[in-house]
């Protein structure tokens, strides 16, 4: 995880130490004059801490709280900055994965895998001044890899604890104007103990989780002359996990005496068109998405469940080179949500932006964006985001700080899935939810061994939506506040330190009360070392301090829920350029932890594969 640059420098000084970001501006920019606060996780970082699933790759990343119902493929959520798990807006290549039939029509990160990514953006703060609506807490961008120059083939095998059994295989390369990417991705676990002994009736046995997850995806490109290309980009995700489900026929409710099962099919295809025109002046990208996601649960209590949802989207956007240092980013998207079962309700949005991104004396940088949504369900909605940035280079310090909106669309489930057997209907009149947010920080480099920072936020989010007995309202408020920092220390050029911490605190303004699911502290230190030329090592250390919880089946609302520490390590050892040694090991201290409550998280576990590489 990369805080900013190891060197604070001008244009004519950009070496590979700058470090470029996409999604705080949506152009490439150097990480170095953005003054949001973004975290970015390479290809080179996943390889070396040998992370197959994207939960696994985010619980370190500072300002997040993971939460994953049991091991691998249980629902996954993540609470950025202290905002609510439907708060991040999640890409994928430039494609919004948000889950249009779910309930809060957010993202399950537990179904997706890590093999083709070569890298991952996390950008805190409210970002609907750029993205709309889901942008509260944050947007995750997630950008697999590309190909380009000779054929390149590699493979790899994995097998270890639960059953594990994991293979991967990816091509790239490039033919004169096409280049090329492709990757299978297969992960299994099986035999994970999820349920706590203690959630068991007397003599009821534990059922084992089991998980099945087989992905695969492409990005081809084809350069039709020097200032033209076309892209296309496709993801197909096949997930089945047998859990153990809840029996309701009982109060409190007990774990069913036989599994239940889930399957999900995801296809997400994005294709695009770039021009640029009038010697770099003007540069443009057309693009067309369309996203498909169904799933079906079913429970030994009760007839099988299914969810399906798409979404189709157009979008342009032009860049324009106003000066050295000044662009206007302009575009203009349109999006058709939909669900078709269980019940059949749609909307579309309609929106357009601007930004502008200046550089003053090679010290001063500033964005500042303005957008608007136009929802045929809701209404209208203006954003904005305002982040300058200060170098002070004789020094090595940055300062920076940002302000901006959010807000996040009611969902189609909401506004109208009803259960009218149990007496509770959907509210086709509820209001987004809105927030305002702030952060100010700074950074500070002491040569190129040592960096450090720490950044102040500040979240007011209004209209929340809540249920009362029979509907849902927009009657909810919370403020988010805390602290992110880091350090990070490279003494020598083969080992890097790098520590995080976090604080939250995350009040419901009604109740004074915590948030659930928001511990207040987190650290976790990460180290890396090439020891030999053939040999690397990787060890990460994650604390969690304790928590505002609810059990299973939410008849106890309020609980504190434990904290836990958990050490992880890998290594890799190159028997030659072409063949490698993997071996992993996590949760080491084997510390037994639920997060959620009554869910219980992986013991100590080893793994050990082969790499091909050719």
């Amino acid at each position: 995880m990369i805080p900013f640059c190891a060197s604070i420098a001008g244009p004519s000084e950009e070496t590979e130490l700058q470090f470029i970001v996409v999604t705080a501006t949506r152009i490439p920019t150097p990480e170095i004059q953005i003054a949001s606060s973004v975290t970015l996780v390479t290809a080179a970082e996943i390889a070396a801490r040998q992370i197959r699933t994207l939960p696994d790759l985010l619980k370190e990343v500072p300002g997040l709280n993971v939460v994953q119902s049991g091991g691998p493929g249980g629902q996954t959520s993540v609470f950025m900055r202290g905002t609510n798990s439907n708060h991040t807006k999640v890409l994928i290549d430039g494609i919004d994965v948000g889950d249009p039939s779910s309930s809060n029509a957010s993202f399950d990160f537990g179904q997706l895998l890590t093999q083709d990514i070569q890298k991952v953006e996390v950008l805190r703060g409210p970002q609907s001044g750029l993205y709309g609506s889901d942008a509260i807490g944050g947007v995750i961008n997630v950008i697999t890899k590309s190909g380009s120059g000779p054929p390149q083939v590699s493979a790899s095998l994995e097998g270890g604890s639960f059953d594990s059994f994991n293979q991967m295989g990816h091509l790239s390369g490039s033919l004169d104007q096409f280049h090329y990417a492709a990757t299978i991705d297969h992960v299994h676990s099986g035999a994970t103990a999820v349920t706590p002994l203690d959630n068991l009736p007397p003599g009821q046995q534990r059922i084992d989780d089991a998980y099945d997850n087989l992905t695969a995806s492409t990005k081809l490109g084809f350069d039709v002359t020097e200032h033209f290309d076309l892209g296309l980009v496709a993801r197909y995700t096949g997930s089945h996990l047998h859990f153990t489900g809840d029996n309701f026929a009982t109060f409190p409710s007990t774990p069913d005496t036989s599994q239940s099962e889930s399957t999900t099919r995801q296809y997400y295809t994005r294709a695009t068109a770039h021009l640029v025109s009038f010697g770099g002046v003007l540069e443009q990208t057309l693009g067309a998405a369309y996203g498909n996601i169904k799933s079906r649960d079913f429970s030994p209590d009760a007839p099988p469940t299914d969810n399906f949802g798409a979404r189709v989207k157009f979008d342009w956007q032009g860049i324009v080179a106003l000066a050295k240092n000044e662009k206007l980013v302009l575009g203009a998207e349109h999006q058709r949500d939909s669900i078709t079962v269980p019940i059949s309700a749609g909307t579309d949005i309609n929106s357009g932006y601007a930004e502008l991104q200046s550089g003053f004396t090679e010290r001063l940088y500033d964005t500042l964006a303005l957008r608007y949504d136009d929802n045929d369900r809701f209404g209208s909605k203006v954003t904005y985001r305002f982040a300058p940035a200060y170098l002070i280079k004789e020094t090595g310090t940055k300062l920076k700080g940002s302000i901006g909106t959010g807000f996040k669309a009611p969902t189609l489930s909401e506004m109208f899935q009803s259960f009218p057997d149990f007496g509770f209907f959907a509210n086709p009149n509820l209001r987004p939810e809105t927030s305002l947010g702030w952060d100010l920080g700074v950074e500070q480099s002491l040569g190129d061994a040592l960096i450090f920072g720490v950044t102040y936020f500040h979240n007011d989010i209004k209209n929340l939506i809540d249920t009362n007995a029979t509907t849902y309202l927009n009657i909810g408020r919370a403020v988010t506040d805390g602290v992110e920092s880091f350090v990070t220390y490279q003494p020598i050029r083969t080992l890097t330190f790098r520590l995080d911490y976090t604080y939250t605190q995350a009040t419901d303004q009604a109740t004074r009360q915590e948030l659930l699911r928001r511990p207040k502290n987190k650290e976790s230190l990460n180290t890396n070392w090439q020891a030999t030329d053939r040999l690397s090592l990787n060890a990460t250390v994650l604390s969690v301090s304790s928590w505002a919880d609810t059990n299973r089946d939410g008849s106890i609302p309020r609980l504190n829920a434990p904290g836990y520490t958990t050490v992880d390590m890998a290594a890799a050892y190159d028997l030659s350029s072409h063949w490698t040694l993997t071996g992993r090991v996590t949760n080491l201290l084997n510390r037994h932890y639920q997060n959620p409550d009554a869910f219980d998280q992986p013991t100590l576990s080893a793994f050990a594969g082969v790499k091909a590489k050719f």
